[in-house]
């Protein structure tokens, strides 16, 4: 049975919804309204509160601590500056993706690391031999997410942090009503935003006051529901859906390499040895097999089939999360790779997925074939490859202060 988070009295009492889910044995919001509409505007015109809480969260402290994680890590840990923050994913011996998530340095000795799976048991196989203290603090350090264009300007009533000079992917710490908090501006929605981290104690209270700040810039709760649109939107894989963890598929066949899962901009191979290194290294001197790809699924095409039929074009306002077929231009009968994660945009008013496909398929521009079913009917309309990020709003990356230097 799942177990509540630190923010459970105030999200249980905001979900007339009603609807739940589990997520990593907590209860989770998927939508506060019926419809998650005006959360998903909350994340792009305002700002929206997630909580996040049940992130897996470790603190490495130590001598060695920074190598003893560019060790597991595919990016050069040792490399990261104090206040910096490094997203990457880390490999078994084979190369093939365990896991991602953010690595955060709040010392030359202490750093902050939270992931999506519980990997505690894994990073504990590599501490022979290296001065550090791993510890789960999962259970003890509560999380909120607050995303939006009105993010900086709400956090800026409220702490004692120079946010202005807060640059992307940079960690400070930082006071709320006497509350030591850190804050990281990281996010998952592909837009301006931070995540705020807090002992379980002074959650509800980070919850009140950032909600009060907020008021004047309508900011409004936002579940998973609104989260899984926008992610799709800012092109943000998505574990057990985009791909899988090396040490749970089945069969090989289910493992992916950070090249594979567009992850390969985060790998350093001209370092000091790490997990999978090798492997990775005849992997960038072979080719991968595969590659995820944007696709901008043609939507007068959709429509046609549906019009034939008598009827309206049906789109879910949810992302979906399923394996679809796809095919070649030229034969679709010949399978060039499948689609994981997809949605209607609204902001971009476009049919849109996430599709991993064969490595000669995934040249900008080039025409592929999605399978839809019409009416039980299987047919197929083109699909544009195109870059995985299909939204990024300049505002995710502009720091005020850097600018005005």
């Amino acid at each position: 049975m799942p177990v509540k988070t630190p923010f459970f009295p105030r999200t249980s009492a905001l979900c007339h919804s009603m609807k739940w889910k589990e997520w990593a044995g907590y209860y989770a919001v998927c939508s506060y309204e019926t419809l998650h509409d005006s959360e998903y505007y909350a994340f792009r015109n305002s700002a929206g509160l997630l909580d996040v809480s049940p992130l897996f969260k470790y603190r490495v402290t130590g001598p060695d601590a920074a190598a003893f994680l560019s060790r597991i890590m595919v990016r050069n840990i040792e490399k990261l500056a104090v206040g910096r923050v490094s997203y990457c994913c880390w490999c078994d011996d084979y190369g093939k993706v365990v896991d991602d998530g953010t690595v955060m340095r709040r010392g030359e000795q202490e750093f902050f690391v939270t992931s999506a799976d519980p990997c505690y048991s894994w990073f504990s196989r590599f501490l022979r031999g290296y001065r550090v203290e791993l510890t789960d603090i999962s259970d003890q350090v509560a999380g909120l997410a607050l995303q939006g264009p009105t993010s900086r300007d709400i956090l800026k009533q409220i702490c004692d942090a120079d946010l202005d000079a807060l640059k992307y992917f940079a960690t400070c710490k930082a006071r709320v009503n006497r509350v030591e908090i850190y804050i990281s501006r990281t996010g998952y929605t592909g837009d301006l935003g931070y995540e705020l981290w807090v002992e379980n104690n002074h959650a509800l209270e980070l919850w009140d006051t950032i909600m009060a700040a907020g008021r004047n810039y309508d900011i409004r709760p936002a579940g998973l529901d609104a989260l899984d649109v926008t992610r799709v939107e800012a092109g943000l894989i998505l574990k057990d859906v985009d791909y899988f963890n090396a040490l749970h598929a089945l069969i090989d066949d289910r493992k992916s390499s950070p090249y594979e899962i567009s992850l390969g901009w985060t790998v350093d191979l001209n370092r000091t040895p790490f997990n999978g290194q090798a492997a990775l290294q005849m992997e960038k001197e072979q080719g991968s097999k595969w590659a995820i790809v944007g696709l901008d699924i043609n939507w007068p095409e959709l429509e046609e089939l549906y019009y034939k039929r008598g009827l309206p074009p049906v789109l879910s306002n949810h992302a979906w999360r399923s394996s679809i077929p796809i095919y070649t231009a030229k034969d679709k009968r010949l399978q060039a790779g499948y689609a994981t994660s997809g949605t209607w945009s609204p902001i971009l008013k476009k049919n849109i997925a996430l599709a991993t496909v064969q490595k000669q398929y995934d040249k900008i521009g080039m025409k592929l074939q999605f399978e839809v079913t019409v009416e039980h009917v299987r047919h197929t309309v083109s699909a544009t490859v195109c870059k995985t990020q299909f939204y990024n709003p300049e505002r995710k990356t502009y720091t005020p202060k850097r600018s005005e230097s």
